[in-house]
C-alpha cells in the first residue's frame, strides 16, 4: 500500500514539473511571437488574403466569401460624353446579379488581378461595428480603389460615420452608392463636407424627407461655404417634398460645381419644382448674401492676386464642357476678344495693378456683363497666365477655390435689389415622377431660354402632371435639343429609365 502511494505521488510530481516547464516554454514563445491584432495587422492590399484574416481577428462568427468578378461595361448611348460617364458611375447595377445566400463582398478588378480592386459591392448583408472595422483597415490599402457602393446593409448613423472617415482616407475613392440604407438622423451630408473629395454620390431609396434634405442643401453651399468637388448627386426615390426641394434649390444658389443632379420621384409638387427653376435664372441677393459680398470685395480690393483671379473666371471650378456647341461658344467669344483686347496684352506683362486698378476695371466689367460666357472662355488662359508662376495651382484647384459666386462681374443693381446671374454650373436636372403642372414648366422655360448656349443641356420632366403633348414642355425640349442635339437619346433618360426599373 505505502509502496502505491509512493508511486503516485512521484508521478504528480513529475506531472506537475511537466506542467510548469510548458507554461514558461509558453511565455517564451509569446514573448517572441506576440498575439496578432486587427491593429498589428500589415494589409498586403489583397482582399483575398486580408478580408477574411481581418473577420477572424475581431472574432466575425460568419466570415463573408470575397468573389472577384470582372468590370460590367455599363451601356450608354455614347462613350465620348463627360456627364454620361459621370452618370454611369453612380447608376446601380441590379441586385438579383448580386444575389448570394451568404455574406459576399464583390470586388470588381482589373485583369483577374486581386491586388487591383477597382469597386467593391457590398449587398443585402449588415455592415456592423466589427464589419466597419475590417473595412476601416482594408480599404486605404487598395491603391486602386475608385468606387464604393453599400446596398440594404442596415446602416447606423455611428456605422456612417465610420465609413465617412475611412473614405476620407482612400487616395482614389470618388464614387460611393449608399441606397436602401434608411438612417433616422439622416446624417448623409456629412459625405459632402467642404474637406470631402467624393465625386458622385448616390442616396436613392433612403427614406431621405425635408429634414435630411435642408442639410444636404447646406453642404451644398451656404452664403459662408460650399462644396467644390462633388459632380453628380442622385436623390432619386426618396421623400423630400417641395420643402425639401426648396432646400436643394437654396443649395444651389452658390454652388458653382455640381453638374448632375436627380430628384426623381420624391413627391415633388409646383411649389419646390419653382424654386429649382428659380435658381436657374437670375435672382435677388438675400440680406445675408449681400453682406457676404462687401466682405469678400473689401477682401478682394485688399489682395490684387485674388482680385485678377476673381475678375478672370466666376463659373464652377471644373473646366467639364458636356457638349461641343459650348467648345464651340468659347472658340468664338476668343476670337471675338482678341480683336476688342489687343491693344491690352502690352499691359499686363508690365504689371498686374495697371490692368486692374482704378478705371479701368469697369470697361471690363462692362464687357462680361454682356456675355457671361466670354468669362468662362477667355477665363481658362488669362487667369492660368497670371497664376502660371506657382505651376501646380491649376491642377490642384487652389486658384480657383478663392473664387466666389458673390464676385460675378454679371451682378447687376435693379430697382434696389442685387441681382445675381442665375446658376449655369447645373448641366442635368431630373426631376421625373413628381407632380408638375404646366405651371411650372412656364418658370423652367423662362430660366432655361435665359441662360442661353450654357446652363442646363438635359433637363427631364417624365411621368408628370401633365400631357406629353403639352405645348410648354414641347418647348423645352426644343431648347433642349438645340443645346444637345444627344438630348433625345441622352443619358438622363436612360438614367430615368432604370430608376424606375429598379
Amino acid at each position: 500500500m505505502k509502496k502505491r502511494v509512493e508511486k503516485a505521488s512521484k508521478e504528480k510530481g513529475g506531472s506537475g514539473v511537466e506542467e510548469d516547464l510548458s507554461k514558461i516554454a509558453g511565455l517564451i514563445f509569446e514573448d517572441k511571437c506576440p498575439v496578432q491584432t486587427i491593429d498589428s495587422y500589415q494589409c498586403s492590399g489583397n482582399l483575398e488574403m486580408d478580408f477574411p484574416e481581418l473577420c477572424a481577428l475581431v472574432g466575425l462568427s460568419e466570415i463573408p466569401i470575397v468573389k472577384l468578378r470582372q468590370p460590367i461595361p455599363a451601356v450608354t448611348p455614347t462613350d465620348n460624353n463627360a456627364m454620361e460617364e459621370s452618370l454611369t458611375q453612380i447608376s446601380p447595377g441590379s441586385p438579383v446579379q448580386l444575389w448570394c445566400p451568404k455574406p459576399c463582398l464583390h470586388v470588381e478588378t482589373e485583369n483577374e488581378d486581386s491586388q487591383n480592386a477597382k469597386k467593391i459591392i457590398i449587398s443585402g448583408w449588415r455592415v456592423d461595428e466589427m464589419v466597419a472595422q475590417v473595412l476601416s483597415k482594408t480599404l486605404p490599402s487598395l491603391s486602386n480603389l475608385q468606387s464604393l457602393k453599400i446596398w440594404q446593409a442596415r446602416l447606423t448613423d455611428h456605422i456612417l460615420t465610420s465609413l465617412k472617415n475611412t473614405i476620407s482616407i482612400c487616395a482614389n475613392l470618388r464614387t460611393v452608392i449608399l441606397e436602401g440604407n434608411p438612417i433616422p438622423e439622416q446624417s448623409y451630408h456629412i459625405l459632402m463636407g467642404e474637406d470631402s473629395m467624393i465625386a458622385h454620390l448616390s442616396l436613392r431609396n433612403n427614406h431621405i424627407d425635408e429634414y435630411g434634405a435642408r442639410l444636404i442643401g447646406s453642404a451644398l453651399s451656404t452664403t459662408y461655404s460650399a462644396n467644390k468637388n462633388l459632380l453628380t448627386l442622385n436623390m432619386a426615390f426618396n421623400s423630400i417634398g417641395d420643402r425639401g426641394a426648396q432646400f436643394i434649390a437654396q443649395g444651389l444658389r452658390l454652388n458653382r460645381t455640381l453638374l448632375c443632379l436627380s430628384l426623381a420621384y420624391n413627391h415633388i409638387t409646383d411649389a419646390g419644382a419653382f424654386s429649382l427653376a428659380e435658381v436657374l435664372g437670375p435672382f435677388a441677393l438675400s440680406h445675408e448674401e449681400i453682406v457676404e459680398r462687401r466682405q469678400q470685395l473689401i477682401s478682394r480690393d485688399q489682395s490684387p492676386s485674388q482680385r485678377v483671379s476673381s475678375d478672370s473666371k466666376f463659373e464652377h471650378p471644373l473646366s467639364v464642357h458636356s457638349s461641343s456647341s459650348l467648345d464651340q461658344n468659347m472658340k468664338g467669344s476668343k476670337n471675338t476678344s482678341k480683336k476688342k483686347d489687343a491693344p491690352k496684352k502690352e499691359e499686363r506683362p508690365g504689371s498686374q495693378s495697371v490692368a486692374i486698378g482704378g478705371k479701368k476695371e469697369e470697361p471690363k466689367l462692362g464687357k462680361k456683363v454682356s456675355d457671361t460666357k466670354v468669362s468662362r472662355g477667355r477665363g481658362g488662359k488669362s487667369g492660368a497666365k497670371d497664376k502660371r508662376p506657382s505651376g501646380s495651382e491649376l491642377e490642384t484647384g487652389d486658384m480657383t477655390e478663392s473664387l466666389s459666386p458673390l464676385l460675378h462681374p454679371g451682378i447687376q443693381h435693379v430697382d434696389g435689389k442685387v441681382i445675381q446671374p442665375g446658376n449655369t454650373a447645373l448641366i442635368s436636372l431630373n426631376i421625373s415622377g413628381n407632380k408638375l403642372t404646366d405651371e411650372s414648366l412656364q418658370k423652367f422655360l423662362s430660366s432655361v431660354a435665359g441662360q442661353g448656349e450654357g446652363g442646363v443641356l438635359r433637363l427631364s420632366l417624365n411621368r408628370n402632371c401633365f400631357p406629353p403633348d403639352c405645348e410648354t414642355y414641347l418647348k423645352i425640349q426644343e431648347i433642349m435639343s438645340s443645346k444637345d442635339p444627344l438630348n433625345k437619346t441622352s443619358s438622363c433618360q436612360l438614367d430615368d429609365e432604370q430608376e424606375q426599373a429598379t
